[in-house]
């Protein structure tokens, strides 16, 4: 069996991680698979690059620019949304042709339109997608937050100051995804039962078969490792209580950096004999910027690509904290319990199903800045800590590993090409 999966990046995104791990995954268990990227950051070999030409570059262009007249000529949410009215052709490459299953995971931004998807579908090779957001069953948007109307047909979108109506942009992408998907045979799967749930809701996905098999994650590399030579190779003390806040861009408000300066705040305020006992580690993209906010020390590093130095950071802390206000299945959570370091995130999306609350870490109230931290109180100073660690491994391990995503994959597989075990 070969697969082929598609992303539009190799290495950056939570997307482009997960598709990447999955290959990994995959390969291990037997099954032949490369990675179709528009933006390859390796050398991998199982990794292929489209085209990148100037004329593939205008398509990227072009839907931003048509997104961004839709929108009044304002940036604002330029990148919340996608239409897909340019991409590329990939039904002509020899790695589609040798292919038996099509397996598509994030393909926006000019990786692929809807009339290349309607080609590969014309194929009639079997495809599998993985939804990481929304985007899949909704007009345009990748995260909808309080907004139902596309469980029946997206209009007057929110991210948009277009008029509604027939002519509207989102109704228009809706009506063109209806029309895509019906009489299609698209196995679809959600990366949590939180997306499953609402993926279900929506009526461009009525009559598809939607399952969700969560992201994998190689749990040999991410593993507790000692924590005192962890921290001694990052650069980091060793007596005092560290938390973790990780993004690719800290100040991004959607990872919800303001809901942890004002709940470090409340820490102080509430237990200030912590003030020299807790020390936040940031890294990603403007980790500076904390350093004036936060009240406790802040041990700021630039974003991280290496794999090796990323697992360092998660057994060098105490906690991970995640206060991000959208979200599906974070790979950062996953990664940290894998290293046995407990986390702290608000009920949203699917972190509830990843943190048990107060067994191996705390799901926090939505938006609450006090009960986020009381979270990290709890953890740092009321839990049974050793065995909050072993249970955030243990839940890894248990539900995540290589072999266990892989084993579910391949049932899918089996089960659109009509093979059987």
């Amino acid at each position: 069996m070969r697969v082929l999966l598609i992303n539009t990046s190799e290495r950056i995104g939570g997307a482009a991680i997960a598709a990447s791990r999955l290959i990994d995954a995959l390969k291990t268990n037997g099954i032949k698979a490369k990675l179709l990227v528009r933006d390859k950051q390796t050398d991998e070999i199982t990794v292929v690059r489209t085209d990148t030409s100037w004329f593939n570059i205008f398509k990227f262009l072009w839907e931003r620019l048509v997104i961004w007249v839709n929108n009044r000529f304002t940036r604002r949410n330029l990148f919340a949304v996608d239409i897909a009215n340019a991409g590329i052709d990939i039904t002509n490459l020899p790695e589609f042709q040798q292919a038996d299953i099509i397996h598509l995971h994030w393909i926006n931004q000019g990786m692929l339109s809807l009339k290349n998807i309607q080609k590969i579908l014309d194929s009639g090779k079997p495809v599998v997608w993985t939804m990481h957001d929304m985007w899949p069953f909704t007009g345009i948007c990748h995260h909808a937050r309080e907004c139902t109307k596309y469980q029946t047909s997206c209009n007057h979108c929110m991210f948009l100051r277009n008029g509604g109506g027939k002519r509207d942009l989102s109704y228009r992408v809706f009506r063109k995804k209806q029309k895509l998907y019906n009489h299609s045979k698209i196995a679809f799967v959600a990366c949590s039962r939180w997306l499953e749930e609402l993926a279900k809701s929506s009526s461009l996905l009525t009559g598809h078969t939607i399952t969700s098999i969560p992201n994998p994650i190689n749990t040999n590399l991410f593993a507790p490792r000692d924590r005192k030579a962890a921290r001694t190779s990052c650069g980091l003390p060793q007596d005092m209580h560290l938390i973790l806040f990780a993004s690719m861009k800290i100040t991004d408000k959607r990872k919800g950096v303001d809901y942890l300066i004002e709940s470090c705040k409340m820490l102080i305020e509430k237990h200030p004999e912590q003030q020299d006992k807790i020390g936040v580690v940031a890294f990603g993209r403007h980790s500076k910027y904390l350093e004036s906010l936060i009240p406790f020390k802040v041990f700021s590093f630039e974003y991280i690509s290496s794999e090796h130095e990323i697992i360092n950071i998660y057994n060098a802390v105490d906690l991970y904290v995640t206060p991000s206000l959208e979200e599906n299945l974070p790979n950062t959570i996953m990664e940290a319990m894998a290293c046995g370091t407990p986390c702290v995130g608000f009920q949203v999306g699917g972190i509830p199903e990843m943190i048990d609350h107060l067994h191996n870490g705390y799901v926090a109230e939505y938006k609450s800045s006090e009960d986020l931290a009381n979270g990290i109180y709890w953890v740092l100073t009321e839990a049974d800590y050793p065995l909050l660690a072993e249970q955030a491994s243990r839940k890894v391990i248990g539900n995540y590993s290589e072999r266990a995503i892989a084993k579910k994959y391949l049932e899918v597989y089996n089960r659109i090409t009509g093979k059987h075990d």
